[in-house]
C-alpha cells in the first residue's frame, strides 16, 4: 500500500493535512519536531491519523511542552507512513 503525502501547515498551530491516495480508508503515521530558533528540537509529536480513501484531513498535533514559548519553527515528516488499510 502506498504511503500517504503531508501537506505542511502553519507551524504555530502545527495544522499539517494528510493525504491518502489509496483507494480504500488508511492509518497513516505522522511526525512533526518542533524547534527552538537555533535548530534545537525541543520536542516530537505525532500520531496514527485514520484518513478516508483518495481524502484528505487536516489534524491538529498536539504541542505539549514546559518550552512551547520557545518553538520558533517546526519540519513536518512528508510522508505519512502506512500503517495499515480498511
Amino acid at each position: 500500500m502506498p504511503d500517504g503525502h503531508v501537506l505542511p501547515g502553519r507551524c504555530a498551530t502545527s495544522l499539517p493535512r494528510i493525504r491518502n491516495p489509496n483507494g480504500r480508508d488508511a492509518v497513516l503515521n505522522l511526525s512533526v519536531s518542533f524547534a527552538d530558533a537555533n535548530g534545537f528540537v525541543l520536542m516530537t509529536a505525532g500520531g496514527q491519523i485514520s484518513v478516508p480513501a483518495k481524502d484528505t484531513w487536516t489534524y491538529r498535533v498536539p504541542a505539549k511542552s514546559p518550552h512551547l514559548d520557545k518553538i520558533a519553527q517546526c519540519d513536518v515528516d512528508p510522508v505519512a507512513k502506512a500503517a495499515w488499510a480498511t
